[in-house]
């Protein structure tokens, strides 16, 4: 598992990043304004309330250790309009982030889309993806917690325009492309995206079909390749000469993000960016392999390295060993697989 330093926090906190590096330069009270009013303009609590129910009581950022699961939501202006069934989309990206309080460290852990696992919402197994597309952000969080056996504290629900948008206020953001790409744009135009293998400067919409790709590589591999565009949205953020452009940032991010996460729970976060060295992180990712289980294709993971991510994160979060609730699912329905998720 690679060790990595960086100086600005998770980019999906981006409120938290603004109101810090703004500071720097004068722009503090109106960033922080700006950052207020876009971060209560996106709150929205989970049906369970503050506190998840793997807890004995509600945690606190600036004493607790936590978690933050980071939800990129399959949709865009073309998918979420005139929909005759109504639901909800999937999930395309499900990252869970661990914050240890005593050494302000943090774990990334890339969960495949495709992983076959139980969802409580309809009682049986299915790609996690449809865990949002069953029942929204609650459905997801519940999913996750079962899954991994740890609490999922808070969320940050970002969709493609959000992605989209970030990235071009920045002007921009440079990725090393593993392999040339053609792909559709966000809404759905078939081959409208096209890279060259390299090093070079992506718009919002290219590093949007980076991170969604699935027909050049593995799951793995896609997971490795939201990791690093992430790494590359906050070096292009915390350069100098993306300040000015902060304001549009935050612009992007209160029109597109849904989290339940206040204010001033976003700003307890500080200690993790304000360490000598930056702030540190550590990637994990699920082992196991693809298959076809009943007709569909699913990302099976090995339930070896499902107990140690488990135990790692346990551990990094300070709880007891909870009951396997991964394996062992009372009640469990059928499969009824859905060709129409897939």
């Amino acid at each position: 598992m690679k060790r990595k330093k960086i100086k600005i926090i998770l980019w999906s906190l981006a409120a938290v990043l603004l109101v810090f590096v703004g500071a720097t330069v004068g722009y503090a009270a109106f960033l922080t304004d700006k950052a207020r009013q876009a971060a209560n303009e996106s709150h929205q609590s989970l049906e369970r309330g503050e506190k998840s129910d793997m807890r004995n009581t509600e945690v606190q950022p600036e004493f607790d250790n936590t978690s933050i699961l980071f939800i990129g939501v399959d949709d865009s202006n073309t998918r979420s309009n005139g929909n005759p069934t109504g639901h909800t989309s999937r999930s395309d990206a499900l990252v869970l982030a661990t914050f240890n309080d005593d050494d302000k460290s943090v774990k990334l852990l890339s969960i495949p889309r495709d992983s076959y696992v139980y969802i409580p919402e309809v009682g049986y197994r299915d790609k996690i993806t449809h865990a949002h597309a069953f029942g929204g952000t609650d459905a997801t969080v519940k999913t996750v917690e079962n899954f991994l056996n740890v609490p999922v504290d808070y969320y940050v629900r970002l969709n493609f325009n959000s992605f989209i948008e970030v990235i071009n206020s920045l002007g921009g953001v440079k990725f090393d492309v593993p392999f040339e790409l053609t792909e559709q744009n966000s809404e759905d135009e078939e081959d409208a995206i096209h890279l060259e293998e390299g090093y070079q400067t992506v718009t919002g919409e290219e590093a949007l079909a980076l991170v969604r790709s699935r027909q050049y590589d593995s799951d793995l591999a896609r997971g490795q390749r939201q990791m690093k565009m992430i790494e590359a949205i906050i070096e292009k953020a915390s350069q100098i000469g993306s300040i000015s452009n902060y304001g549009d940032v935050i612009d992007s991010i209160g029109n597109n993000l849904k989290t339940n996460l206040t204010f001033s729970e976003m700003t307890a976060y500080k200690d993790y960016v304000l360490q000598q060295d930056g702030l540190n992180f550590e990637e994990m990712q699920l082992e196991g392999e693809g298959g076809y289980i009943n007709g569909g294709w699913y990302y099976q993971v090995d339930q070896m390295s499902l107990l140690n991510i488990q135990n790692t994160l346990q551990a990094h979060l300070g709880v007891n060993e909870l009951s396997n609730s991964s394996s062992s699912f009372a009640g469990e329905k059928k499969n009824n697989y859905n060709n129409s998720l897939q």
